[in-house]
């Protein structure tokens, strides 16, 4: 039998397993949105955040604007948000419906949140997300 080891002390591996088994939570407990989690958060930001630029919004998270392209094509043929064009910098909005749809949103993320916390325990999770994030940071910035 050959050594397997380096799976499970590979960063690389360990991290997608960890991303497929959030992914799959996450996806369940935003169901009830009828969005897809990723969806959610950009309601989210432009929610909070009326106007906010496109790119900003590509940038807060961690995405192509490219990618963002084509989520805000959806919500806006869904009409959850709306673009506003001057020259070469285009705005998000929410729509009235978006705006409906934000304690659901809220919700689902909190039902998320517990769901993991539940089973990690908070400070664990806590600790987990900080040291990601600077992981994250170093990986970006070398």
């Amino acid at each position: 039998m050959a050594d397997e080891s380096y799976l499970h002390d590979c960063l690389f591996f360990t991290t997608n397993r960890l991303s497929r088994a959030i992914t799959k939570m996450a996806e369940e407990e935003f169901a009830m949105t009828g969005l897809t989690p990723m969806y959610g958060y950009v309601i989210r930001l432009v929610i909070g955040n009326p106007g906010i630029p496109h790119k900003e919004v590509a940038e807060k998270l961690y995405i192509s604007p490219s990618t963002l392209t084509r989520f805000v094509d959806k919500l806006q043929t869904r009409q959850l948000v709306e673009r506003q064009v001057q020259g070469k910098h285009v705005f998000l909005y929410p729509t009235e419906k978006g705006l409906e749809l934000e304690e659901t949103i809220r919700a689902a993320s909190k039902n998320l949140c517990r769901r993991y916390q539940a089973i990690l325990g908070v400070e664990p999770t806590d600790l987990m997300a900080a040291q990601m994030e600077l992981m994250s940071e170093k990986l970006e910035n070398e």
